[in-house]
C-alpha cells in the first residue's frame, strides 16, 4: 500500500473514531431520553430496557475500538 494511501485510511479512520465518541457523548447526554421508561408501550419493564442499553453500549464500545485501532493503524 502506497504512503499515500496509508494517510488517507489513517485520516478517514480519524473522523470515524472522533464521530464515534461525539456519538458515546450523546448517548450519555440523552441517556433517560434514549432509554428510559416509555408510558405508551405497555410490556415495557426494566429488564428490557437494561437488556437494550446493554446492547447499544456494547455495539459502541466495538466500533470505538475498531476505529481508534485503524486511526492509530494498530492492524
Amino acid at each position: 500500500m502506497s504512503n499515500e494511501a496509508k494517510i488517507l485510511f489513517q485520516c478517514l479512520f480519524t473522523l470515524a473514531f472522533v464521530a464515534t465518541l461525539l456519538a458515546g457523548f450523546y448517548l450519555v447526554k440523552n441517556d433517560q431520553k434514549l432509554f428510559g421508561h416509555n408510558p405508551e408501550i405497555p410490556g415495557d419493564n426494566e429488564s428490557g430496557r437494561t437488556y437494550n442499553k446493554v446492547q447499544v453500549w456494547a455495539i459502541w464500545a466495538h466500533v470505538a475500538v475498531l476505529t481508534g485501532a485503524f486511526a492509530l493503524y494498530l492492524h
